[in-house]
């Protein structure tokens, strides 16, 4: 008897247990964040944006004396790349190795309120991917650790001279502890597509709250109507190419027929 009523005890407990609402604790610190535009068109005269990420840190308790740290991050869309290195062959320049990259973010700018690394340890950067290394992926292997290296590097130096890479350390201004900023340059060779931004708010390193927002950048105006022309309806977009070449070659005989008169 005294079994039965036990286990009619612990099946009541078990299921009052599984009936009770679950209380959500919320963290003491939260990120709230927004950007300055969420949708760039690519027009005939776009050189460029600049996208600036802002917010602030709200709390449930008061605020610790020392500030926390915020890492924020603009990716975009990933596509595949072919690095060449070129050598000398018979006295001649030619492509002598290559590797390909499965995936490379077309844009990837990070900033953070101080040195990377010390903004956010090791460990929370793999866990997140925040760093372009956990963004970059080789197919295959090069012919050493050393040749893979040498292919990363060099997808990396070329992007970030074209401004399409950019590390930011210091790049995110965080006002007395609570309200923070960062701004980025978006070039005009940016690709069109699904842009992610990131803003991680870090304690010891240790990521404690993050928030994310999609930025849409897409071809407008005259180059829209391009682009769909060429990828949709092939056929017609190379008779209008041709018919506007020649066209544009009998205006310009006709001018210099008229010229020279």
């Amino acid at each position: 008897m005294r079994r039965v009523l036990l286990l009619l005890a612990l099946l009541l407990g078990a299921s009052a247990q599984a009936q009770a609402p679950q209380v959500s604790v919320e963290p003491p610190e939260r990120v709230v964040a927004a950007l300055s535009q969420n949708r760039i068109s690519i027009t005939a005269d776009f050189d460029g944006s600049e996208i600036f990420v802002y917010g602030a840190i709200a709390r449930t308790a008061p605020a610790l004396a020392e500030p926390p740290g915020v890492v924020v991050r603009v990716i975009g869309p990933a596509e595949p790349v072919t690095v060449r290195r070129k050598g000398r062959v018979a006295g001649i320049w030619a492509n002598v190795e290559q590797a390909r990259l499965e995936s490379a973010p077309s844009y990837f700018a990070v900033a953070s309120t101080g040195p990377f690394h010390q903004t956010i340890s090791h460990t929370a950067d793999l866990r997140h991917g925040v760093s372009l290394e956990h963004a970059l992926r080789f197919v295959g292997a090069a012919s050493s650790a050393e040749a893979r290296e040498s292919f990363l590097a060099a997808v990396v130096r070329l992007r970030r001279e074209s401004g399409l890479y950019a590390q930011q350390p210091g790049g995110v201004d965080l006002v007395e502890g609570t309200l923070f900023r960062a701004s980025f340059v978006l070039p005009a060779n940016i690709v069109e597509g699904g842009y992610r931004a990131s803003v991680f708010l870090t304690r010891d390193r240790e990521v404690i709250d993050m928030f994310e927002t999609q930025i849409d950048v897409r071809k407008a105006g005259i180059e829209r109507a391009i682009f769909d022309l060429a990828q949709n309806s092939p056929a017609v977009y190379a008779l209008v190419s041709i018919a506007v070449a020649v066209l544009a070659g009998l205006a310009a005989s006709e001018a210099f027929r008229y010229l020279a008169r």
